[in-house]
């Protein structure tokens, strides 16, 4: 046999074995994160209620103002157009909300994991 056919042999045979036990080390989780509970902050205050108010005015001046504004220049006109699309961005969980979206849900809920059929009847 060849040393090249040798060395693809050789790989062919430790490659799985190779993956295979990283595989755990990959699959096991860090811990917390340094930077997760500054994020976790971040995300509460962009959907909380006062975002969804303060997305509700900001549409509402920068759409009154690409309206009825008149002759804005083009950076005015630009800036509105930024504050419409952050409004639109920040009250966007309002908005999916009013459709009756709650966001994502893996598996069966916690009320539906303890009932029973015989506590239904």
């Amino acid at each position: 046999m060849s040393p090249k056919h040798a060395l693809i042999v050789m790989t062919l045979i430790a490659a799985p074995s190779l993956f295979a036990s990283t595989a755990p080390a990959l699959a096991g989780s860090g811990g917390s994160l340094p930077w997760e509970g500054p994020l976790e902050q971040i995300q509460e205050s962009i959907t909380g209620p006062v975002a969804g108010y303060i997305a509700l005015a900001a549409v509402a001046i920068a759409g009154g103002m690409l309206i009825f504004g008149g002759e804005l220049n083009d950076f005015a006109r630009r800036l509105m157009y930024v504050v419409l699309v952050a409004g639109i961005l920040l009250g966007a969980t309002q908005i999916v909300g009013l459709f009756g979206a709650t966001g994502a849900s893996i598996g069966l809920a916690d009320a539906q994991i303890t009932k029973t059929p015989s506590a239904e009847q």
